[in-house]
């Protein structure tokens, strides 16, 4: 009877605890049919939704160069608490002197090793864009050295690219720039050597065309027009065996691949660092190359001299023997005589 009593009062216990809502006065006729009445859901128990995740970067000669950027170094956060101890605002005079710094127009695309196939060969185009597209790229080297010829053709260029976005009228014309210290893959397999040179390129890269400065009127409307009446098209394209296209484009190709891979291994290597190690390996070869001899050491008779040395020859052996007689010979009349 315990037992019996004690379930008893659990199950008016749990009876009371139920929520209400479970429980209908039901249906009358005339009443319209009750909406199912929706049970609250507990936010707490539902898992919100987690952001995807994140791609990992892949890793490049030129992110770990990064690592080693004396701009990203001076511009963290120890680096400035460090100079404002000094009354030095660091990010001020890093600002500036990247201002100094500036000769392109960052407006123009960089066009590189890593961005070249998804920025030309596999450009979104539909089959008559991809007919009409044309780009123009400068291969400048302008921020590795102080070159007049690459500096004036730099300017020219920004300048019709500036006069271009205004006036709007080459739709299908897209400008791009390649720094040439920089980039290793395309100019090798574009056989270029020495910059700055001009490049109209179309066909996703398989048509190029190449201008040297000195072969061109530089100026920005001589430029435009060049673009607008598509001058270029009197200049055949190159065509060449090691052409995109050609018996010998295999050769190319795998030498930009070994000088890419060489190149990938070498910017690894800070600046300074190359610096010192290139003047320790030239200064110990001059020095084993213009190394001076030895002189002979004073007594020492090489073994060669010895062994050349001539004998004395039977004439002088015979006037010795026959000389010795005489002398002999005069004695003994001096002594009879006297």
């Amino acid at each position: 009877m315990k037992f019996s009593a004690f379930s008893l009062g659990l199950c008016v216990f749990a009876a009371a605890s139920v929520n209400a809502q479970y429980f209908s006065a039901g249906w009358t006729p005339g009443q319209a049919a009750p909406s199912p009445e929706l049970t609250p859901v507990d936010t707490a128990a539902v898992p919100e939704d987690t952001p995807s995740k994140v791609a990992p970067q892949r890793i490049t000669p030129s992110t770990i160069v990064n690592f080693f950027d004396v701009t990203k170094l001076l511009s963290s956060e120890l680096s400035v608490s460090v100079f404002s101890q000094f009354g030095i605002n660091i990010t001020e005079r890093l600002e500036s002197a990247i201002e100094k710094t500036k000769v392109w127009d960052s407006r123009v695309p960089l066009i590189t090793d890593d961005n070249y196939q998804d920025l030309i060969v596999n450009e979104p185009l539909t089959p008559k864009e991809e007919q009409d597209r044309t780009w123009i790229i400068v291969i400048s080297v302008t921020t590795g050295r102080q070159d007049g010829v690459s500096l004036f053709v730099d300017q020219v260029f920004d300048e019709a690219y500036n006069q271009t976005l205004i006036e709007g009228d080459l739709p299908n014309v897209r400008w791009g720039r390649i720094d040439y210290l920089n980039v290793t893959t395309i100019t090798t397999k574009w056989s270029i050597w020495h910059a700055p040179y001009l490049v109209v390129l179309k066909d996703r890269g398989r048509t190029l065309r190449f201008y040297k400065p000195q072969n061109l009127r530089l100026k920005a409307d001589n430029m435009r027009n060049f673009l607008r009446d598509e001058q270029w098209k009197i200049t055949p394209p190159w065509s060449s065996a090691y052409a995109p296209g050609g018996d010998r484009e295999w050769i190319l190709e795998y030498l930009a691949f070994c000088m890419t891979k060489f190149y990938n291994v070498i910017i690894l290597i800070p600046r300074w660092m190359l610096f010192v190690l290139s003047g320790s390996i030239a200064s110990v070869a001059i020095n084993f190359l213009h190394k001076p001899t030895l002189p002979p050491q004073q007594g020492q008779v090489s073994l060669a001299t010895t062994m050349t040395a001539s004998p004395p020859t039977n004439d002088a052996a015979e006037s010795t023997a026959t000389s010795s007689p005489s002398k002999t010979t005069k004695r003994k009349r001096t002594k009879a005589k006297i």
